[in-house]
This record gives structure tokens, sequence and C-alpha cells, in this order.
């Protein structure tokens, strides 16, 4: 078993050869190097999770390759070695980027701990630098499909704005995919390091969610029996979002003001002032305005928070997304599962363009969701979408060449007869044969159904 590449490097042959030999019997793979030039070429030539290496070496020493590595190739950890060694070099070595400082002569136990030590570093710093790639295919701009002008335009104002300190509410109807913005104008934001913290302010009480937003200290209410920290200052650094902000009371709304005014605060029954550094981002499906103007809403809070406003266009609005977002999910869904579906048919496409998507982008994802799970095909059909999807669509089976010769010289009610039985089996198969959801799902009653059936033969099609 393989447990890494090793590049070591001394200008001492028989230290070279013995402990090459040994690191080899421990499972590593190792290139061996006698000076600075031959361990460049080998560092260009082949990848190496790790060099050990001596300080001195004939045509330089262990620091200029050090240093070397760190600006060439950064995904090579650095251990070096010294006959000499001192607190003052094992700092320097330490400072330079090296992993570790090794004293000579070796022992065998210490040399394979801080080999294994740098190669468990290095794997942890790995699998943070793919996790936070993921966080960006996630919730970075990529993620956030559509071609419609309109969300173009909402592209380019999160580019514009990620970096700035501006307070942004994004507004649109429940399920447009307020809370994905926010975390894109976070993630593209010099931010993107620090916190990045959601509250549903709608979710909660008025007590309770001042006590969220702003913490407590022990005592300030029964029950309240130790300090708790506050989302805002959890928020310290990065970015906090205030979601379905609409809900907020009048006197949270006040406190609200002091916070995007001033940012700084008091917990709930406390008298220490915090001050914070945090992006804030606040989204409603109200149109606040109006609110405004009806006296549910404080004036100078919407003037305060209304800087740059994002506004979410709903899925019927943005239509000629519909196939694009629907082929996005898909894929997730496919590759979360394991299941090779590759897209959807022509009648289930227009069933999905046709429907009016009351609960926008987060019901096209459910939907599809529910299509691929359920589905038996490696394509979406008309049938495994849910009955109020299609119930306004009629599919429609393009007949083959030979499906149109056999339908000369039959009458139009029998030239139907095919297509017909066939889109009542592929509802029944996709119901399980259950006949009330099927008559449900092609919008006729049961005793249509039943006569249906068994005119077309398929009463005693199931099992």
């Amino acid at each position: 078993m393989t447990h890494g590449r090793i590049l070591l490097v001394d200008d001492d042959p028989h230290i070279l050869d013995s402990m090459a030999d040994w690191l080899r019997d421990q499972g590593f793979v190792v290139a061996e190097a006698s000076d600075c030039k031959s361990a460049i070429e080998c560092l260009h030539h082949h990848e190496f999770e790790l060099m050990v290496c001596d300080i001195r070496l004939p045509d330089g020493d262990g620091f200029d390759l050090l240093s070397h590595v760190r600006e060439e190739f950064p995904q090579t950890s650095v251990v070096l070695m010294t006959g000499y060694g001192t607190v003052e070099t094992g700092v320097e070595a330490l400072r330079a980027g090296a992993f570790d400082l090794l004293t000579k002569p070796l022992i065998d136990d210490e040399l394979l701990m801080s080999i294994n030590r740098a190669l468990s570093q290095r794997k942890v710093l790995n699998e943070n630098k793919e996790l936070k790639q993921q966080l960006e295919s996630r919730f970075g701009m990529e993620n956030i499909v559509g071609q419609d002008p309109r969300m173009r335009q909402v592209f380019d104002v999160i580019h514009r704005v990620a970096d700035t300190k501006a307070t942004i509410l994004v507004t649109g109807e429940s399920g447009t995919g307020k809370s994905m913005i926010a975390r894109a104008i976070h993630r593209r934001s010099q931010r993107r390091e620090g916190p990045f913290v959601e509250v549903a302010c709608g979710a909660m009480p008025e007590s309770l969610l001042e006590s969220e937003l702003f913490g407590h200290v022990a005592g300030a209410f029964t029950g309240a029996v130790g300090d708790k920290q506050g989302k805002f200052l959890q928020a310290d650094g990065g970015t906090i979002f205030l979601d379905e902000i609409g809900t907020a009371s009048q006197s949270m709304q006040v406190k609200l003001l002091r916070v995007l005014q001033d940012f700084e605060f008091e917990p709930v029954g406390g008298t220490k002032t915090y001050h914070i550094n945090t992006r804030v981002v606040l989204a409603t499906n109200e149109n606040l305005e109006k609110a405004v103007a009806e006296g549910r809403f404080r004036q100078d809070l919407f003037y305060r928070i209304n800087v740059i406003n994002v506004e979410l266009p709903s899925l019927r609005d943005r239509r000629e997304d519909v196939a694009l977002l629907a082929q996005h999910f898909l894929d997730e869904v496919a590759s979360e599962v394991g299941k090779q579906v590759r897209g959807f048919q022509a009648e289930a496409l227009e069933a999905l363009r046709a429907y009016h998507w009351p609960g926008n982008v987060r019901e096209l994802q459910n939907v599809v969701e529910r299509a691929v799970l359920l589905g038996k095909h490696d394509e979406v059909t008309w049938s495994d979408l849910p009955a109020h999807v299609v119930s306004g669509v009629t599919p429609v089976f393009a007949p083959t060449a030979s499906g149109a010769q056999n339908a000369l010289g039959k009458t139009l009610k029998e030239a139907l007869e095919g297509p017909e039985r066939e889109i009542i089996r592929q509802v029944l198969e996709a119901n399980q044969w259950n006949r009330n959801l099927t008559a449900d799902q092609l919008g006729i009653n049961r005793t249509t159904l039943y006569k249906k059936m068994k005119r077309l033969g398929l009463e005693g099609a199931h099992g």
C-alpha cells in the first residue's frame, strides 16, 4: 500500500540510500536528489506530497529550496533536516514555511511521525479547499440559473454591490430564491471567509426574535439561565441575512434601525454595548412601500434598508428559464441519488413550461426531484409529473410513419384508440394502477376511466 510520494534530498549518499530504502519499506514512493539542482528537476517532472530536505547542500541550502517549493509547488509540504539544530534554526525554518525541522542523527519513529503529521495536514488542507470549492459551486453565481434579461440584470447588480458595505434588500415572491441570492452576495464579497448567519424573522415571536438577534444575559427573563450570544454578534466580520423582515413588529423595527445606523446594540437585559462589523442583507415577499403607507412598517427603516434593492422576478415571468432550471435540478438530483436520468421528454417539458408555478423556483425544484426519484425511465415523462402540474396540458404522442399508414382505412375513433390506450396505461403505471389517482391526473371521473379501460383492453392488464 502506497502512503504518499516523497522527495528525499541529502548530499550524503549513505544517509540518502539508507533513508530512502527505509521509507520505501514503510510504504512510501521515494525519489532521491543530492543537491538543489537535481531536486528542482525532480519537482518539475513529478508531483510530491512531501519533500524531506537537508539544510546544507553543495549548491545552496535547504532554505533556498524551501523558498522555491513554497513559490512554485505550494501543494508540497517540506520537512527540513540539520546536523546542527538550534532553537533559532527551528524558529527560522517554521517562519520560512517548513512544516518541521528534524535534527540528525534521525530517529526512525521521530521521522515517521513528522512525515505522517505533514501528510495529514496536507490532506486536511486539500479537504478544506475542496469544501470551499463545493460551497462556491453551491452558493456562487453559477448555481443561480437564468438567461432571462431580468435575471441577467440581477446578476449584474450582485457583481457590482457584493464588495460594498451597503445594506441590500432582496424582494420577490416566496420561492424565488432570495436566500440563495444573499449567500451569493456573501460568497462574492471580501467577507466570504467570515460567517454567514441566516435568521427567519417570521418564524418566531417578537420576544424570542429579540433574544435571537441580540442575545441576552442570565436572568434577563424567565428561563434565561445563562448568557446567550445573538446572531448579530455571531455574524461579526461576515454577513447576516434577515429573511421575512416585513413581519418585524414596530418595536423590533426601532431596534433594527439603530443597529443598521450605528452597528451597535446591547443584549436583552444587559448594559454592555457591542460594536459589530457585519454586512446586512434583508429579504421580504411583502410590498414594503404599501406597508409604510398603511403604517405597518417604519418609513425611516424602509429608507435605511432600501439602499440597494435586488428584485427577483417570479418564475411565471421568466418562462424561458423553466427548461434550464428543470435540467439543472434534474442533474443535481440524479447525481446525488446515482440515477441515470438524462433529461425530459417533450410532453413533460411542455407541461413544465405551461404550468403557472405559484411556488416559483422552489416548487419546480420539488417537482423535478419527485419525478427523478419516482420515475422508472432514463427520461422524465409526462406521467412522472404531479397531477396538478399536467392537469391543463394534454400530451401529444407523435405517430410514426407506420402508425400513420396503419390509421388508413380506420375511423377517427379507431385511429385514436392506440394513443389513448398508451396515455392511460402510462399514467396507470406511474400511479401503481391506482384508478382514483389516475382519473384525477387525467382530469376525468372514475366511471369514465373504468369504461375506457374496459373498451381499450386495460381492465385486466395489471399483473
